[in-house]
């Protein structure tokens, strides 16, 4: 049986670009006066560091090679049979834009005193157990679902694994689109306007002009983030609908939207008509970010690659998240 074919993305620390690399003055002096902005950075750094070396030890212990890459969003070539994440949630983040569907990911959280690391199986402490579980198949794997996102007939990302976020170029400007639910087999691209719940043709849609600071859509491994901060509910992890939830919407007196937060299900898409000039695609975070004009289309739907995360079941209880 040959060797497993492992690679493990680190994140690069604050602390390290800004300091070490950069050598920011206005960060160090801050540092040097015990800023409270900056008093964890130093830490969190060293945590990582050792975080890591533990990885490389625990690996090697085990008899096992692997590949190291620094930077999350680096990017990764050659097939895998086990990817390795250390940092948090947003390292896990970036790093799953580069993984297929048949390669499983397992986290490490290097800094669990300053990181959630809600989809981390293993933290710094306890790196040897859950790689030696991640390599027998013993720990066992959550497939998450993942959200596809089209500009027009084009597909922007299908691997979205947070969230989406539609919206003005400026924060402070109000966002206007046409909110449209469609079922499977409603043309998303079609721009004539329904009546909102009224049937067209055999698909029956739901669609709504609106007026807020933006849309949130994503699939259930994002409901405890943003969504639910915009009032949203959390999914169940083994989820396959996209929920999409409407910011702070302006609401005519005595009127009120119908269509402010829902679900989409597994074959259907959210469609957004933008009627702003300047309009951003956020996904996942603010790294991807695309524009958007008046008369474009923009579909999100269930993607088809799935992305399978060790570990995330037994999290997922400690965490009081809904089990998948």
């Amino acid at each position: 049986m040959s060797a497993p074919r492992v690679l493990v993305l680190s994140k690069r620390t604050s602390y390290r670009t800004m300091v070490i690399e950069a050598a920011d003055a206005h960060i160090q002096g801050l540092l040097a006066r015990g800023d409270p902005t900056v008093r964890r950075m130093r830490r969190s750094h060293e945590d990582h560091e050792s975080t890591r070396e533990e990885v490389q030890a625990a690996l090697s212990a085990l008899g096992v090679g692997a590949e190291f890459v620094e930077g999350a969003r680096t990017r990764v070539e050659g097939e895998f049979d086990l990817v390795v994440t250390i940092g948090g949630d947003g390292t896990l983040l970036a790093a799953s834009h580069r993984i297929g569907p048949s390669v499983p990911l397992l986290g490490v959280n290097s800094a669990p005193d300053h990181s959630v690391g809600f989809f981390c199986a293993a933290k710094k402490g306890s790196v040897r157990q859950a790689l030696a579980g991640a390599l027998d198949g013993t720990i066992k794997g959550t497939v998450l679902t993942r959200m596809r996102v089209d500009l027009n007939d084009r597909c922007l990302h299908k691997r979205v694994l947070n969230d989406a976020l539609f919206c003005h170029e400026v924060p402070a400007a109000t966002s206007r689109y046409i909110l449209r639910v469609c079922p499977a087999g409603a043309d998303s691209l079609d721009r004539t306007v329904a009546s909102a719940g009224k049937p067209r043709g055999d698909h029956p849609l739901e669609e709504e002009e609106q007026r807020s600071s933006g849309v949130w859509v994503g699939p259930a491994a994002g409901s405890t983030a943003a969504q639910r901060s915009a009032g949203g509910r959390i999914l169940p992890l083994s989820s396959r609908k996209i929920q999409y939830v409407v910011r702070e919407p302006y609401t005519p007196l005595g009127a009120r939207l119908a269509l402010s937060r829902g679900t989409v299900s597994e074959t259907g898409a959210l469609v957004l008509l933008n009627k702003m000039r300047h309009a951003r695609i956020f996904l996942d975070g603010h790294d991807i970010v695309h524009k958007a004009t008046v008369g474009d289309v923009i579909t999100m739907k269930r993607s088809d690659e799935t992305l399978t995360v060790l570990g995330l079941a037994r999290q997922s209880s400690k965490s009081g998240r809904p089990n998948a």
